[in-house]
């Protein structure tokens, strides 16, 4: 108790003495509340920094010292905005006479924002563990979904209740901390300023927090997050950031809805269609409605591309990371049995996701139409009500049957609603399953139990018409629902990453099993499988700040006679947006379309392939891969360039001539612009909508 009392001394004298020393001895005691209270919230969001840094150790291991200590430099900077806006509502009580409610007001606000930044800095270190993102728009996309659904991931898949409790009481301890300290300072307040003194006071005040709210001395816009790429580091650049501003950039996109400005009229139409028609159009293709439609055209397959094959079924596989398929070369021994099937298909080894969710890759892999900036979550907006060149669509042209099997909610991500509107009509989910071996809460059935109930489905199908199905697996997303027992060995030598390897594992083992079940069926000789990833999943190489990992994804094309006509490997680049017309060219069909992809299997032995890619979240930039080049734009940044090997897990910045910075600058713009103007126009279906009308 004495030595408690004599602390508690020590602490007034050590504030009686900076109040003296303020305004030769005439300080007010808020002053000193406010400016302590603003370095004590600094400290706390470096505090967090640290946390996020410390959580993910192995993303900063290519980063130097002095990468580092820019970081916090620069995080120092972002901070001291977030800092300076929220001390802002407390400038007025410079003025105002002193009241007894006034210091209680004052602590409880600034609680609630310490109790607020906590919560962000407690979440972040797993969102980006997950992502390799700050916290942006997917915090809204995930929530505005299924709450439920998305509150039952977290408890199930995180630590929530301990992060509930150390939020309490992290906040509860800011509290105590700013009481004291709001106490502590009361006792030593001398004697109230005049009127006038305040106001002189206010303006010095008003002055620092304008300057630390623009974060710079420059003249023009204030601290960007651009500002914080600065180092060869990403981990360093993205440490640099805060969650309070890319989740504020985020909520102010968000309520916009408005095309980014990188985007934003800066090509010509005429010239944005006339780069794209160039780049899609292959020789047996036939432009039509060139007035109304971009890339509108006729089809006419090659006669030896055709495949003796009528059915087509599309297996969609949740996480499936080309990282770490074995026929890709990993050494894990995660995907024993898609190796195993890759040795009787076609195995595309340099293939990308269009975007990195599943609602992006589902999208483009069966509407052939890219993930656009602005229009990360198409199936959810207005626009993906419109028409669209999608593959059910285009079958149901030639009279094919339908079946959709997925082991969770439709209503998730809009499916049921947009993929009916689409042309799909027979859908099986979760409610559907009768004794499932397991029955995750949260997501669904499993994958075993999905593709158990696609076998007999398929098997069920009329033969007088050709069927197309396509398959959806989840095991292999948090918070990894697997039976107990597992059927496969756990992994146990990956680190952080071992429950997710174990559930693509489990997933591996259910693919393997279905394709076991199915292959004695007489409609198994007669279809063509087509096996990708919906999107891969981060890890510690980061490759470029598009992390490149969460792209690569495997595509495998199984059917009779594929490997004799094609060979068991395809190095061409391609994306998801190829997938519809690479399966019409090997169905044989004349047929219109207006893909935003090709036929893969179609084009010169001269042409490299290309893929344009995003990521999902309010983050704007956008990538091209052309053959090993690679293009990332980031938004209001110059572009930057790399030459890449994906099957290395390689990507070197290079310095390309000026003519092929700006051919590349150029396709990606028109591109972007050309689809864009195509979806908000109405105009990328298969057919006008006069032909609809005849």
């Amino acid at each position: 108790m004495i030595n408690q009392q004599k602390s508690t001394q020590k602490g007034r004298a050590i504030f009686s003495l900076l109040a003296r020393e303020n305004h030769g001895g005439e300080a007010s005691g808020f002053e000193l509340f406010f400016a302590l209270s603003c370095l004590g919230l600094l400290l706390l969001l470096t505090l967090l920094r640290l946390s996020l840094h410390l959580t993910n150790l192995d993303q900063s291991s290519t980063a130097t010292w002095s990468d580092l200590m820019t970081a916090y430099f620069n995080g120092l900077r972002f901070d001291s905005r977030i800092i300076a806006y929220t001390a802002f509502p407390l400038l007025p009580f410079i003025v105002l006479q002193h009241r007894s409610w006034h210091r209680p007001v004052q602590v409880v606000y600034l609680t609630a924002v310490a109790s607020l930044f906590i919560l962000l800095g407690l979440i972040e270190p797993i969102f980006y563990r997950e992502f390799h993102q700050r916290l942006n728009g997917l915090v809204f996309q995930y929530l505005t979904e299924n709450p439920i659904t998305v509150l039952r991931m977290l408890w199930h898949g995180f630590p929530l209740s301990r992060l509930i409790v150390a939020w309490g009481l992290l906040s509860c301890s800011s509290f105590m901390a700013l009481r004291w300290l709001s106490r502590a300072i009361s006792k030593e307040e001398p004697s109230r300023k005049s009127h006038a003194k305040r106001w002189f006071l206010l303006l010095p005040a008003l002055l620092v927090v304008i300057l630390a709210a623009r974060g710079t001395l420059r003249q023009g816009p204030p601290l960007r997050w651009g500002d914080a790429f600065t180092t060869p580091s990403i981990f360093a650049n993205q440490l640099g950031l805060n969650p309070e501003q890319t989740l504020y950039t985020a909520i102010v996109g968000r309520l916009a809805r408005r095309k980014p400005p990188l985007w934003k009229n800066s090509m010509a139409a005429t010239e944005a269609i006339r780069i794209v028609r160039q780049s899609l159009l292959l020789p047996q293709e036939t432009l039509v409605d060139a007035e109304q439609a971009v890339v509108r055209r006729v089809y006419q397959p090659r006669s030896d591309g055709q495949l003796p094959v009528r059915n087509v079924v599309v297996i969609l596989m949740e996480s499936l990371a080309a990282r770490y398929v074995g026929a890709l070369g990993d050494s894990h021994n995660i995907t024993p049995c898609f190796d195993e099937l890759s040795k009787k298909g076609l195995l595309f080894r340099n293939f990308l996701a269009n975007g990195t969710h599943t609602h992006q890759g589902i999208f483009a892999t069966m509407t052939s139409f890219p993930n656009l900036p602005g229009y990360e979550y198409l199936m959810q907006m207005s626009e993906g009500s419109h028409d669209f060149s999608g593959l059910a669509p285009l079958l149901k042209l030639l009279g094919y049957e339908d079946l959709y099997v997925y082991n969770g909610d439709f209503a998730w991500d809009n499916q049921l609603g947009f993929f009916r509107r689409q042309g799909f009509q027979n859908f099986i989910g979760r409610n559907d399953y009768v004794n499932p071996v397991v029955k995750d809460p949260t997501w669904g059935v499993s994958d075993q139990d999905m593709f158990d109930r696609a076998a007999k489905e398929l098997a069920s199908m009329p033969r007088k018409k050709p069927f197309f199905a396509l398959l959806q697996t989840l095991s292999n997303h948090t918070p990894y629902a697997l039976p107990n027992p597992l059927p496969v060995p756990a992994v146990t030598t990956a680190g952080s990453l071992n429950a997710h390897l174990t559930a693509m594992r489990y997933a591996d083992w259910a693919l393997g099993r279905f394709f076991a079940a199915i292959e004695k069926q007489p409609f198994f000789q007669e279809t063509l499988f087509v096996i990708v990833g919906d999107h891969g999943f981060a890890n510690s190489e980061q490759l470029t700040e598009l992390d490149l990992n969460r792209f690569h994804v495997p595509l495998l094309l199984v059917a009779p006679g594929i490997q004799k006509r094609y060979g068991s490997f395809c190095d061409r680049v391609g994306s998801q947006v190829d997938i519809v017309p690479t399966i019409l060219g090997r169905l044989g069909h004349n047929i219109q379309h207006q893909c935003w992809g090709r036929d893969l299997l179609a084009l010169s032995p001269f042409d490299a392939g290309f893929a344009v890619i995003k990521p999902s979240g309010s983050d704007q930039t956008v990538g091209l891969v052309q053959g090993n080049r690679l293009l990332v734009w980031p938004q209001s940044r110059q572009p930057l360039h790399f030459q890449i090997d994906l099957r290395k897990h390689q990507a070197i910045a290079t310095n390309p001539s000026p003519e092929e910075s700006r051919q590349s600058t150029d396709f990606l713009q028109a591109y972007i612009e050309s689809a864009s103007h195509s979806l908000r126009q109405n105009t990328a279906g298969i057919a006008s909508a006069q032909e609809k009308t005849l």
